[in-house]
């Protein structure tokens, strides 16, 4: 996805200036789309003139116009063509991850550590997002189409962080009672390739 069609969507929900773009980004769109404010008004004046949005000039007393942006037929057409794609496969890069592979070769309770400050992590945005629930969402038999997608992503942000905050939960349990030396512990066996569960655990 570009940021483009993140915008498109944006605006598709409900037209906004260039400032309240970025307030989305940084409150709700920017938890699974991250752009910075130079980013963002830097792509609404190309989308501007390829046509795929329009702006409209709005007084302010005692400041200047504002530019309310606003999505065009053109764009609503972008969107549908992008939304008929299938999706590509999220390929996943984690430092941590790394990290955590190489406990037994580098500062052990520096590593711990690390997995406790990202279960802080977790347990501070599943409070976010859970109170967001509970705030936008209270009823979910009531909300239309449009509301539902929204709650989808909500949920699809919560089930992450569950997940993330159960599999730190986890690596505790594993490894936080571990006191064998290095040289001690035993040498992992050869996983093959058709191995699969053996691979998703590494």
């Amino acid at each position: 996805m570009a940021l483009e069609h993140a915008i498109l969507v944006s605006l598709a929900e409900r037209s906004a200036s260039g400032y309240d773009l970025t307030r989305r980004f940084d409150k709700s769109i920017g938890h699974f789309w991250t752009a910075s404010h130079q980013q963002i008004y830097k792509v609404l004046g190309r989308m501007e003139t390829a046509g795929l949005v329009a702006s409209t000039a709005v007084p302010q007393e005692g400041r200047p116009d504002k530019k309310v942006y606003a999505i065009t037929g053109d764009g609503r057409e972008a969107l549908r063509d992008w939304s008929r794609e299938p999706s590509p496969t999220e390929t996943a890069r984690s430092d941590f991850a790394v990290k955590l592979r190489g406990l037994p070769y580098g500062d052990r309770d520096a590593i711990l550590a690390d997995v406790g400050r990202r279960a802080d992590t977790h347990r501070e945005r599943l409070a976010y997002y859970r109170a967001d629930e509970a705030r936008t969402f209270p009823d979910i038999a009531a909300l239309d189409e449009a509301q539902r997608a929204q709650y989808a992503v909500l949920r699809g942000g919560i089930l992450l962080e569950e997940a993330g905050l159960a599999w730190c939960e986890e690596i505790v349990g594993l490894l936080g009672g571990l006191d064998t030396p290095t040289e001690a512990r035993p040498t992992e066996p050869a996983v093959t390739p058709g191995d699969a569960a053996g691979s998703a655990a590494r």
